[in-house]
């Protein structure tokens, strides 16, 4: 690769980590337009750029693709969100089977590893938001526990709706701190490394339900 062409991909990878972030901390209203011409303007980078970004983005459910209108940031509301957590139910708890089934030891100290990151992060940072840090350490934890079943097809479904269930928490309005979200992570944990497969799907099912409960009250309970 030449270094003309390491330095686009790393630019393009700096507007799309740019836009994603701002669309996570809520910077772009709900189903307010992105404007390629405009972001390429205020990025100081290529037309082409922002659209490979945006596209990026609309793979990943953080942005939508409107016929003959552009792009805009996506719509939620409790309604989508309910939905969001109702899917992960039915699907989440049939990967977690199949990790406890299929997964080897070295699934199993991938599950011990991302559990202890987590455990030793703050979910925010100084200015009150949610930690870029602690929200990877989450994401690759629930993903980990799911990773030993080997079904990649599971696996894309469930980063598909993390990202969603993602714009849920940053967007809720209301803290409501009575959850220990880090003890139902801790028992999540356990069962799964117990090969407690009833178990470990049952807390994976309380977690999953309480955040839906959660998510039109605050980012505090909704952290599943």
């Amino acid at each position: 690769m030449s270094e003309q062409s390491a330095k686009s991909r790393a630019r393009g990878r700096d507007v799309y980590e740019t836009l994603r972030r701002a669309i996570l901390h809520g910077e772009y209203e709900q189903s307010s337009a992105l404007r390629p011409q405009q972001i390429a303007s205020e990025l100081e980078v290529s037309l082409a750029v922002v659209r490979e970004s945006l596209l990026r983005l609309v793979g990943e459910g953080l942005a939508v693709r409107l016929p003959n209108r552009g792009f805009a940031v996506p719509a939620q509301d409790a309604t989508r969100w309910q939905q969001i957590a109702e899917a992960r139910v039915l699907t989440e708890p049939v990967a977690l089977r199949l990790a406890i089934e299929r997964g080897d030891l070295r699934w199993e100290s991938r599950v011990r590893s991302a559990h202890h990151l987590l455990s030793r992060l703050p979910p925010y940072d100084e200015d009150g938001q949610v930690s870029e840090e602690w929200s990877r350490a989450h994401r690759d934890f629930h993903r980990a526990i799911l990773e030993g079943g080997g079904n990649g097809v599971l696996l894309e479904t469930f980063d598909r709706m993390w990202t969603a269930s993602e714009l849920a928490r940053r967007w809720s309005v209301v803290s409501t701190p009575h959850r220990d979200v880090a003890h139902e992570h801790l028992l999540l944990e356990e069962a799964a490394l117990a090969r407690d497969a009833d178990a470990a799907c049952a807390v994976l099912v309380r977690h999953l339900s309480l955040t839906a409960a959660a998510l039109t009250h605050g980012p505090d309970d909704a952290k599943a």
